[in-house]
């Protein structure tokens, strides 16, 4: 049997995303809705389990259950987006088991697909707020189009994360935290992830460039050469990267980057709510120094001290 490495190649540029179908009534008709996931968030897919239920959690919250000794809860995802699902139609729900920053959850969904792979490239950021007024464009991270003009929507699953009280990360947390001069660039999609990374960088003593993506960051990055030249080595410190992301994600703006003589010798350290190990090993062919899982502030800033201090003199 292949291995994920055959079949997805760092610096292409592509990812895997389980199709899955959430179905709606709206005006007595029945609409389907086409999302994707990262693959590689993804551990299983399961038929719906015997949950337990629990008192006083939201209603998108169906239960809890027991799945080989981990206990998972269990999001409805219809009910999170407020999607009305038709009473009239036969679903058999399915579950998929996913994790981010470690915490593993399943989301009820409808029907689960297929596999598709997508280039970023054809991926664009949720610009737009539904026509049909039941999807928040914040739960939406981008959309591209598939067979027969459909669109695909990329959910925020990581907001459940939040919404849960599960990812909560401390940054003002009493930590030592080492000090540096210079500059440092984050690249994150997510307004709310970006501002995390840019305060923590601001409290080692970072002036904080930012971009929304691998393209943006590269545009930025020969606007700094232009300005500074080979001195720009010397001063950006440090690129902090969320894998992730519309347009180009972050190991495709690794090796570009590694690959220009002019930025190879930037430390890059990916920071990414997908806690596989395989991601850890793709973030090393693609060139990062290191791989973080969002956001542990111990981690993040003796992490970041540990990178910077080994690719450049120790400041001050």
């Amino acid at each position: 049997m292949a291995s994920k490495n055959d079949v997805l190649q760092v610096g292409t540029n592509e990812l895997e995303l389980v199709d899955f179908r959430i179905f709606k009534e709206e005006n007595g008709k029945v609409y389907e809705g086409i999302y994707g996931i990262n693959v590689s968030k993804v551990r299983e897919i399961i038929k719906y389990p015997k949950l337990t239920e629990l008192p006083g959690v939201p209603d998108f919250i169906e239960g809890i259950f027991d799945l080989r000794g981990v206990v998972i809860p269990v999001v409805n995802l219809a009910k999170w987006m407020g999607i009305k699902t038709p009473e009239n139609k036969e679903i058999h729900p399915r579950v998929i088991i996913a994790e981010f920053n470690n915490i593993l959850i399943g989301f009820v969904v409808h029907e689960a697909k297929r596999i598709r792979r997508i280039s970023w490239a054809d991926i664009e950021p949720a610009s737009f707020t539904s026509g049909q007024g039941v999807l928040d464009k914040s739960k939406i991270t981008g959309v591209t189009r598939i067979e027969d003009d459909e669109v695909l929507l990329i959910l925020d699953l990581e907001s459940v994360v939040e919404d849960l009280g599960f990812y909560q990360p401390d940054v003002d947390a009493e930590i030592k935290i080492d000090k540096f001069n210079g500059m440092a660039m984050v690249l994150d999609d997510s307004l709310t992830a970006r501002k995390i990374v840019k305060d923590a960088l601001q409290k080692m003593g970072f002036h904080v460039v930012e971009a929304k993506d691998g393209q943006e960051a590269l545009e930025k990055l020969n606007e700094l050469y232009e300005q500074m030249g080979d001195r720009l080595s010397e001063e950006l410190k440090v690129i902090v990267s969320d894998v992730e992301m519309p347009r180009m994600d972050g190991f495709h703006f690794a090796a570009k980057a590694k690959d220009d003589p002019r930025f190879s010798k930037i430390p890059i350290v990916f920071n990414s709510s997908i806690s596989d190990h395989f991601s850890e090993e793709r973030g090393k062919e693609a060139g990062g120094e290191g791989y973080m899982v969002k956001f542990d502030a111990n981690v993040f800033y003796s992490e970041i001290a540990k990178v910077v201090r080994t690719h450049h003199k120790a400041e001050g």
